[in-house]
């Protein structure tokens, strides 16, 4: 007879799990491959419009034309760290830290309304000797993270609107009323956009998100009629020229920048909208720029650059190995498409000007890494696909 011999207490120790949710940097697959590229050349594309449409406000206040494509180029080059920190980043930090990082964010706001800089009638940025960094685009990610982690964490409660839906609003109320009191519209509707976009991903009951997007179209419109300057930059935009000299300007210019590059434009750095006429060219109206330098065919191959990233995210949501890494690839997905999309929308005078910039493209430090960290969490996601698990990723 054989006699089995076993070690006191090894019958009761649980066996060793190997998690294999994350490995740094995951494996290369075709999404992360089409991303990375996308990100790469509108990056890159960026730095060379900047330097195109500043060059002349450049010279005129630093002397140099290479002063603002020069700062955007260190911001990118931080952008490219922070993008391969995001890539080699572990995601269950993202969950463990998110509500952290969104408390710390709302502290942010805070210090903005308080101490923070007033530019062009708004306090945004806060001042960090010669660095400007602006709170609300860090709000971006936070809110991503802790609205995924929320509906990840209660996937079995999406349905209850007390449990996923209202949670998620109430913290959208709080971090955009922040935002709104700066003022900063754009960014707020960007934010709301985002959140909508994950509830909806998640499978949270349609009753309340139509109630919820019913209440935000009309509060943006209370907002607009009744705070003057914004009343104004609506009617600017169905009438631009019966303001031609103050609030129809901008609009104005834009459209003689884009009429005049018509089909192939008028050559890189040939804009003659630059010179003086088109206000923040670089910044919230690069795309004019874009359109009157490389034509309609730049226009479009800029929107087809967008149009791509959307596709390419969407593929890396569904591909996700966890529902919390779907929810912050369509964060993720909806805040560059969408942003992109307001910004161009303003532009070409479909939307009244909300200041928003064109996602990787247009002059702005903050912005350009924020956005580029995003990205690189974006390429995380995609180079750890549900296919590399076992288990299928539950």
């Amino acid at each position: 007879m054989t006699v089995a011999l076993h070690r006191p207490g090894a019958a009761r120790r649980p066996a060793r799990t190997v998690d294999r949710t994350w490995s740094p940097p995951g494996a290369r697959t075709g999404t992360s491959t089409i991303l990375l590229a996308l990100v790469a050349v509108l990056v890159l594309f960026g730095l060379v419009m900047v330097l195109s449409s500043s060059s002349l406000v450049a010279l005129e206040e630093t002397r140099s034309t290479w002063s603002y494509a020069s700062r955007q180029a260190v911001w990118a080059l931080l952008g490219i760290v922070g993008m391969g920190a995001a890539v080699w980043s572990d995601r269950r930090l993202w969950r463990r830290w998110c509500r952290v990082a969104l408390l710390g964010v709302v502290g942010l706001l805070l210090v903005v309304l308080a101490v923070g800089p007033r530019i062009n009638g708004a306090r945004r940025w806060i001042a960090l000797g010669p660095i400007q960094l602006q709170p609300s685009e860090l709000a971006k990610v936070a809110v991503i993270c802790f609205v995924a982690d929320l509906l990840a964490k209660r996937s079995r409660e999406v349905h209850d609107p007390r449990r996923a839906v209202w949670p998620v609003v109430g913290v959208l109320g709080v971090v955009c009323g922040l935002i709104l009191l700066q003022p900063n519209l754009g960014t707020t509707l960007v934010i709301v956009t985002v959140a909508l976009a994950m509830l909806l991903a998640s499978g949270a009951t349609m009753r309340p998100l139509v109630v919820v997007g019913g209440v935000v179209v009309a509060a943006a419109g209370l907002l607009v009629w009744f705070e003057p300057y914004r009343r104004r930059r609506l009617f600017a935009m169905f009438d631009p020229w019966s303001n031609a000299s103050t609030t129809g300007y901008q609009a104005i210019q834009a459209n003689v920048g884009l009429a005049d590059g018509g089909l192939t434009g008028l050559g890189l750095g040939q804009s003659r909208a630059k010179w003086g006429y088109l206000p923040f060219a670089h910044t919230d109206f690069v795309f004019a720029i874009i359109g009157e330098e490389l034509g309609l065919i730049g226009a479009l191959a800029t929107v087809a650059l967008f149009v791509a990233i959307a596709f390419v995210g969407v593929r890396a949501a569904l591909q996700a190995c966890d529902r919390f890494s779907t929810l912050v690839a369509v964060g993720i997905t909806t805040w560059l498409v969408a942003q992109a999309f307001l910004n161009i929308g303003v532009v070409i005078g479909l939307l009244p000007n909300t200041g928003v910039p064109l996602p990787f493209v247009s002059y702005g430090g903050s912005s350009l890494l924020v956005t580029m960290v995003a990205a690189g969490m974006l390429l995380n996601i995609a180079r750890h696909p549900r296919a590399e698990l076992p288990d299928g990723g539950r």
